[in-house]
Parts: structure tokens; sequence; C-alpha cells
């Protein structure tokens, strides 16, 4: 079992729990998580939280394959009202800040948010860490190679499994030592993966329990599914399912997801066929 201090508020992680996708952005790979109006944002948050999400993930950059980098200060105009108004509307909500910017972090967590969520692992601003330690919130860490305008060009690993360990092992101690003590990691799958290094990665998930930090898995709609199935991102609620059920059995602790009351599903079953042995 493992705890996660948000600020004050303590968040048990007996079980799996899930995180929900807000998208504050014009372009992020899957249509249906994009939102820009503060409405429709507040009534997507209230969605996820009636239906089980026990965070939401609040992000103002696209980090698709091939996704061009917006300004700190534009990822800023689209993030810190959402997140003040959500903190404002439902007190006791934990909020995720992905961002890679540490000014971005920071100025989300004065706002209401109460972990942040970094696809560079704290590479991509190297005040990152150090913001984050003094903000003493969780940190999820997430494995990426190269950068998301180039990341899926033809990555190549000698051995996957082992470099994504040897990283977590390295930055988990990194992270440690500047005095971050609430550590999730994430494998970043389609982050610098191919669609064989995703599957490798998903098969081999219970080599990372050696870390003792949460696992996160944000599988949700990706290539990885929808190119092998021959369908799309919005056909690919079914697959994402598959794959969360193989996550949660390889144990991870939270699901990133667009779809939280059919992950919600995922968990509770998984926990009820886990219990029956």
């Amino acid at each position: 079992m493992f705890t996660l201090n948000c600020k004050g508020r303590l968040l048990i992680l007996d079980k799996p729990i899930v995180m929900g996708i807000i998208n504050i952005t014009p372009d992020s790979f899957y249509a249906g998580s994009r939102r820009q109006d503060i409405h429709d944002i507040i009534s997507k948050v209230e969605e996820m939280l009636l239906q089980g999400a026990a965070i939401i993930d609040i992000g103002g950059q696209s980090t698709r394959p091939g996704s061009v980098m917006i300004s700190e200060e534009e990822e800023l105009n689209r993030v810190i009202a959402p997140i003040h108004e959500l903190y404002k509307k439902f007190p006791g909500i934990i909020l995720s800040i992905d961002t890679f910017h540490a000014k971005v972090a920071k100025e989300a967590v004065e706002a209401g948010a109460s972990i942040v969520n970094d696809i560079s692992a704290g590479d991509l601003d190297p005040a990152m860490i150090s913001t984050v330690a003094s903000l003493h919130t969780p940190f999820v860490c997430m494995h990426m190679k190269g950068k998301p305008a180039q990341m899926q060009e033809n990555p190549v690993y000698d051995d996957l499994t082992k470099e994504v360990l040897d990283f977590f092992i390295r930055r988990v101690d990194q992270l440690r030592q500047a005095g971050i003590s609430d550590v999730i990691i994430d494998p970043g799958f389609g982050f610098g993966k191919t669609i064989e290094h995703n599957f490798r990665l998903l098969h081999d998930l219970p080599v990372f329990r050696m870390l003792d930090c949460p696992i996160m898995a944000g599988l949700s709609r990706k290539s990885t599914i929808y190119k092998t199935l021959g369908i799309t991102a919005e056909q690919a609620l079914n697959g994402t399912t598959v794959l969360n059920t193989i996550a949660l059995m390889n144990g991870s602790n939270i699901l990133r997801v667009h779809d939280v009351k059919e992950a919600m599903e995922v968990i509770k079953l998984v926990g009820k066929a886990s219990d029956a042995f």
C-alpha cells in the first residue's frame, strides 16, 4: 500500500485509483478530451468525480507525437484560471498539473493543484526538481526518450526494460535526495517507444515494483491500441479497457484515462477476480 501527501490531504492507494484527463488544448490527439470553455471543464470534471476519479489531471500543452511546444506564458493562461475555479467549486479535489515548466507547476500548485505530473521527469526544465521539492507535492516521474516533436522518429533501445528501469533507479534516487518524498513512476507508453516497445513494457510492468513507488499507466486511447486494431482514437475505448486490465494485473496502481467510468469498472472487476483466488 502507498500513501501520497497531497498538500496535507492523504491519498491512500490501498487499491488502484483513476486519474481523469482534462486537456485544455485545441490539439490533443483525442478530440474528445479537449476542453477550453470553463463551464465545459467544470461539467466534465464533475462527471469524472461522480464516476470515481481520485485525481483530475489538468494539462495545457499537447504532448502528442509531433506536437509543437507552446510558451510558458500561454500554458499559464490556459490552466491557472480553470485550476483556481475547480479548486473553489470542488473543495477537497486532488488536481494534478501536467507540465514540464517549473513556473507553471509552482503557479498551478498555488492555485489549487497538489500533484505535479512531468512527462520529462525534470529534464526539460532544470528548475523543476528543486521547485517540486519546495512545493512538497507528489511528483509523477515519466520516462520519455527524446522530445515530443521527434520522440517517435525511430526510437531504438538495446534493452528497453533495463534502460527504462535504470533510468528510474537513478532518477528516483535523485528526486528523493532533492527532498521529494512521494514519487509516482510512469513508464511513458508512447513517449519515444514503438508499438512493440509499449507491449514489451506492459508485459514487463511487474519489474518496476522493485522501485517501491506507485506505478501509473497512461494507455488511454493511444496509437498502440488504435493502430494495432486499425481503428481511430475515438473507437479505442474497448482496446483501452483491455490494456488497462493487463496493466492492473501487472501491478499498476494508477490508471490515467479519458474514460473514468469504464476504468473504475476495470478496477472493480479485476479486484473481485483477484479476491477470488
